[in-house]
């Protein structure tokens, strides 16, 4: 076993990992920026050490940093959590070569499934049912044009490296094809250095359901179950949970398999997840690999009482996965909601400060897995995800009547939240029945937005010109003595100075 593991991340899932090395009896190293310097996952670890300044390409994405900080503390193994570096092909090559094990699967798979073209290209020679779309990506618009034309709409444009809904545009008609082209693979060079889409044909109200897998170094693949993760805020989870209200044994069967028989096929080790959509008809579809672990994993864990980081650094290891598909036996039902410091009843504008009080729920049937503590000051410079509730109970109404209860518990001031959201969701009738899919929640806001007020054009003037004022001071601010500038400001940014600006008597 390691005897030291670098954490290559921040915020809640450093926090996760860390604990889970205490309880291994593996010292653990973080890293953080400048301003996650009084960050939790940073007073829990037994070592920390700075990595730069807050944009994270300065600090976080730096893998030349990431590999110097691995030497100098003596790590023999670097966990990358989610996110950053998480799926970058080049941080297991850099570990490989530093000789530090990577806690995931090999660069060939991660480029193999992790790339959403190549993925797609591997799953139709593994037979395991694909959307239908292209198979390589598409840099001339006139050619992806003509191609959506003959598949016919609704289409979808996604970003080949793309994830979080970032570089995706949903196309309805014809006319409006060639401008969203041209903005999907600008946002796509923008959040992922990588310009190319694919094109894939929209399916009406389909499920996003996805499964978890393990696999050993020594040939054993597993499959955990399902997951559902059909409430989705502009093509970003909401909330997750386990199992899936529709799917069936047989089903469950045939997706475990198709995602096993893809694994298998792109040599993958570790822990990662097929993620696939299932249609009114329980067709069901390949829709991408994440080649690390999730966001939502803690559903899984609490169904199957298994501890998915601590197989993730066993595995790396050389250890053998100590069960096979057929003893996994998931029991009762869980649910995960994501809390961020955002505000869901002013268009879901950033909220940063400081945590003046926090109150966090417990009883039975609860886990929070977070990452903040009372005192600490959010930053804008991140994905403002503070915590992750997760409720489990003998049923998926037990759960939901727990999950409730410890919402209302949940306390925090200083800075707003996404709570008061899951309430609202958590007590609809269509969730409650479970007849969601993944444009339910954004259907759902859309009916309880307020008609304009009188005045609602002249306030959106002047937010137009207080988010140009912010840009402007933020590029002024921002330029160094070098004459060059850091990561252009981010809409978490920017509205965190929208709303500062807008603070007037």
């Amino acid at each position: 076993m390691f005897r030291k593991i670098l954490i290559a991340n921040r915020g809640e899932i450093a926090v996760r990992i860390v604990r889970a090395c205490r309880e291994l009896g593996i010292r653990s190293v973080t890293v953080f920026s400048d301003v996650d310097r009084k960050s939790l996952h940073v007073r829990l670890a037994d070592e920390a050490y700075p990595v730069g300044p807050a944009p994270s390409r300065e600090s976080y994405l730096r893998i030349d940093k990431l590999m110097d900080i691995a030497r100098r503390s003596g790590c023999d193994a670097l966990h990358p959590g989610y996110g950053f570096l998480a799926e970058n092909a080049a941080l297991p090559r850099a570990c490989s070569q530093a000789g530090v094990t990577f806690i995931g699967p090999p660069a060939e798979a991660m480029e193999a499934l992790g790339s959403k073209t190549a993925g797609r290209q591997l799953a139709r020679r593994a037979e395991v049912p694909t959307v239908p779309g292209t198979n390589d990506p598409i840099e001339n618009p006139s050619e992806a044009h003509a191609l959506a034309q003959s598949m016919g709409y609704p289409v979808l444009l996604k970003a080949v490296a793309g994830g979080g809904g970032k570089g995706m545009r949903l196309v309805e008609a014809d006319a409006a094809f060639l401008g969203a082209f041209r903005d999907a693979s600008s946002e796509a060079l923008n959040a992922f250095g990588d310009p190319r889409v694919y094109l894939e044909k929209y399916l009406i109200k389909p499920r996003h359901i996805e499964i978890q897998i393990l696999a050993d170094a020594h040939g054993r693949v597993v499959s955990l179950g399902e997951r559902e993760c059909s409430v989705q805020r502009r093509h970003q989870k909401v909330v997750e949970e386990a199992p899936s209200p529709i799917v069936t044994p047989d089903l469950r069967k045939k997706m475990g398999d198709a995602a096993v028989r893809l694994a298998r096929a792109g040599g993958y080790v570790n822990a990662g997840t097929v993620e696939f959509l299932v249609d009114a008809n329980l067709d069901f579809y390949f829709l991408e690999v994440n080649t690390r672990l999730q966001v939502e994993h803690p559903v899984t864990e609490q169904v199957t009482g298994l501890d998915l980081v601590k197989l993730q650094i066993a595995i790396a290891a050389g250890h053998r996965l100590p069960f096979a598909w057929e003893t996994i036996t998931p029991r009762g039902h869980a649910m995960e909601v994501r809390l961020y410091a955002e505000d869901p009843d002013n268009n879901f504008f950033p909220s940063p400060g400081k945590i003046l009080s926090l109150h966090s729920p417990s009883g039975a049937g609860i886990r929070l897995d977070d990452g903040v503590y009372e005192g600490w000051t959010v930053p804008n410079d991140y994905d403002p995800l503070l915590s992750k509730l997760i409720a489990w109970g003998n049923s998926r109404e037990e759960t939901i009547a727990r999950l409730r209860r410890a919402l209302e518990e949940y306390a925090v001031t200083g800075i707003k939240t996404n709570a008061g959201l899951f309430r609202r969701i958590l007590a609809d009738p269509d969730f409650l029945r479970s007849e969601i899919h993944t444009t339910w929640l954004d259907e759902m806001l859309r009916k309880t937005v307020p008609s304009a007020a009188p005045g609602a054009a002249a306030n959106d003037r002047a937010d137009a010109a207080a988010i140009a004022a912010a840009v402007w001071h933020a590029t002024q601010s921002t330029e160094t003595a070098e004459g060059t500038t850091h990561d252009p400001a981010s809409r978490w940014k920017l509205e965190g100075r929208r709303q500062q600006l807008d603070r007037t008597p």
